[in-house]
């Protein structure tokens, strides 16, 4: 992270980072210049956002004609706090699927559901989404809503 404003300092909004298991959300420029937002599931490594997606989704081929990313990672219940940003994504094989099996352990707890069987498939061609943040902006609301 670049340049980081808010809140929060660099070493709480990495502790945040770490520990939540919101998927980021994620807003680009389609190849016709609209815009496009998904939610992806994340993971943060050495001031980037690490994704994984199939290689086909549509978000592969909008980031490999524009880069540029806005990002946001928040509560969705009281009190509301977050980080969003925007940054520049890289796209690259998922060699092994090791982002991919890293997310769903993070996020499903371990690699024995279907939906994670049908993740890891090895019919499955994946790519890793890597944004390095350039700017970061965090808020944290609890002192006027309660919490933590």
């Amino acid at each position: 992270m670049d340049r980081l404003t808010g809140d929060w300092d660099r070493d709480r909004t990495e502790q945040f980072l770490d520990e939540q298991t919101i998927p980021v959300r994620l807003a680009t420029r389609t190849p016709r210049g609209g815009l496009w937002m998904l939610s992806l599931w994340y993971r943060y490594r050495d001031g980037a956002l690490e994704c994984a997606t199939g290689a086909n989704a549509k978000i592969v081929e909008y980031l490999r004609e524009n880069a540029d990313v806005a990002f946001e990672i928040s509560t969705n219940d009281v009190p509301y706090r977050g980080v969003r940003g925007a940054g520049t994504a890289d796209i690259a094989p998922d060699e092994d699927k090791a982002v991919l099996r890293d997310l769903v352990e993070r996020y499903l707890g371990d690699t024995d559901s279907q939906l994670a069987r049908s993740l890891l498939s090895p019919d499955r061609d994946e790519v890793r989404i890597r944004v390095d943040v350039d700017r970061a902006y965090t808020w944290d609301f609890s002192d006027r809503m309660g919490g933590e």
